[in-house]
């Protein structure tokens, strides 16, 4: 059941669900999540039990305001501090260390927890109303592609959950993700915000988890294969991609076989048309990332088998849309 995210009502009945142990959707500027109590350990195994999803895989905590991060770590570093002030509320989750007994099972048992405060309005005032975190990896099955719609929502998990609909996300993918627990801010999911924008925020240098000898935290979105839709997909240079498009069996009788989603498209050369799905890239990373996920699900409801995305271009905002692709295209 979808319903609207600005009827105060709605909200009201979100929050009194969130409180009686109940799951609900709901919109946050990155992608639309499944949220549960995290205070309740029962509530909590609902998310993973609906998502498919692993125990032992982290969630992220959404809290309404910075004040309420000492409710769930036992402390805050001044780096991570100082990225609090900076992108919160926002599209950054920090891994703080996990005060003993609190969302034990939203931390899939480590001694660390993901931290988020969201600033999309919607989810404010649910925050609000709930008067306690909410634990909400995306409302996808477990690896799929993230939901930025209500409607995409109600696709994937059924008509009979409680969705706010609060338009579609803004950003488009989910949050950058900065372990704060190693002494240095190390970051483990690239998102929108830019490793440079990082660094001037926290004022120091932000690491990569594979330089580091000790294993980072687990935390959301960082298997290899993820927000993979039903096609395959395949990241192709324009060169590679002409190619591939020119070997193509000239058969225009049958379904569409191919999507492609690149950039280049306008000097590609239109090889077999009829029998391929064409999609122009925005040659903004932020565009891009607002509208990949529901590019991808357009292709999957066209039945296509592959699709084809072209190459990204290998400056730093590109980051975040390139680790999302990346694992979409890695095999499960």
């Amino acid at each position: 059941m979808i319903h609207s995210g600005t009827d105060p009502a709605a909200v009201a009945e979100a929050a009194r669900l969130i409180r009686s142990g109940e799951l609900i959707g709901l919109p946050t500027e990155t992608v639309y999540g499944l949220g549960a109590d995290a205070s309740n350990d029962a509530a909590v195994a609902l998310i993973f039990a609906a998502k498919g999803r692993p125990s032992n895989h982290p969630l992220i905590v959404h809290i309404a305001e910075a004040q309420q991060v000492l409710g769930y770590a036992s402390s805050v570093p001044p780096f991570a501090a100082r990225l609090i002030a900076a992108f919160w509320p926002g599209p950054l989750t920090l891994i703080l260390p996990r005060k003993p007994g609190v969302a034990t099972a939203a931390a899939g048992g480590q001694d660390s927890i993901g931290l988020r405060c969201p600033s999309h309005p919607v989810a404010q005032a649910l925050l609000k109303a709930c008067c306690t975190g909410v634990a909400a990896p995306s409302a996808n099955r477990f690896g799929r592609v993230s939901p930025t719609t209500a409607a995409h929502v109600a696709d994937e998990l059924g008509d009979a959950l409680f969705v706010l609909d609060g338009g579609p996300c803004d950003v488009g993918i989910e949050s950058t993700i900065v372990d704060c627990t190693r002494g240095h801010p190390v970051l483990l999911r690239p998102g929108v915000l830019t490793r440079a924008q990082l660094e001037a925020a926290c004022g120091e240098p932000v690491l990569d988890k594979e330089a580091l000898a000790s294993n980072a935290p687990r935390a959301s979105g960082t298997l290899a294969s993820h927000y993979a839709p039903n096609a395959k997909v395949r990241l192709m240079g324009k060169d590679e991609l002409q190619k591939a498009l020119a070997a193509l069996p000239n058969n225009t009788t049958t379904a569409v076989p191919v999507a492609v989603y690149a950039y280049s498209i306008p000097g590609l050369h239109p090889v077999n048309a009829a029998s391929v799905l064409y999609r122009v890239m925005p040659l903004h990373a932020s565009q891009v990332a607002h509208e990949l996920f529901a590019v991808l699900r357009e292709f999957d409801a066209q039945g296509v088998a592959q699709i084809w995305v072209e190459t990204l271009p290998a400056t730093t905002e590109w980051d975040g849309v390139r680790d999302r692709l990346t694992r979409a295209a890695t095999p499960l």
